[in-house]
């Protein structure tokens, strides 16, 4: 069992999505940070001056009656609150991500049609066609003299 273990985690494909793995999570806080911090607050700012990661609804008052003017004040004393701005900066997070990953599958697959098409516009000759190749030029050649 050892053994299938080790050549499993040795193939390149386990490798090569441990590497996807590791980029995706730093490119992850990258998008997340994008999210946060550049394309939020001009938003909100458009929007009223409003934070998104702010904006919550309580569902039930803590120790202290609300207003609450964050959600960790709210969290404080005990509310239980729907953090719906938090979500919506996680929804376009994941718009983000996702439109990256099908610009790189789509650049991805251009590339294989180039390759595909440079390997079908000049195919290898087999062993056959060669011979044949030999045979006909020998045959024009003895015509020819």
């Amino acid at each position: 069992m050892f053994k299938e273990f080790k050549e499993f985690a040795v193939k390149g494909n386990v490798i090569d999505l441990a590497v996807g793995v590791v980029i995706g999570g730093a490119f992850g806080s990258i998008v997340t940070s994008l999210v946060k911090d550049v394309i939020m607050p001009p938003i909100g700012l458009i929007l009223g001056k409003v934070d998104f990661a702010e904006m919550f609804l309580v569902m039930k008052e803590g120790t202290t009656p609300g207003p609450y003017s964050t959600v960790d004040a709210a969290h404080k004393v005990g509310a239980v609150t729907l953090n719906y701005g938090t979500f919506l900066n996680n929804i376009i997070s994941f718009l983000i991500v996702a439109f990256s990953v099908f610009l790189m599958v789509k650049a991805i697959n251009k590339l294989k049609r180039k390759q595909e098409e440079v390997a079908a516009a000049d195919p290898v000759p087999t062993k056959q066609e060669e011979l044949l190749t030999e045979i006909r030029d020998a045959l024009l050649a003895q015509k020819k003299g």
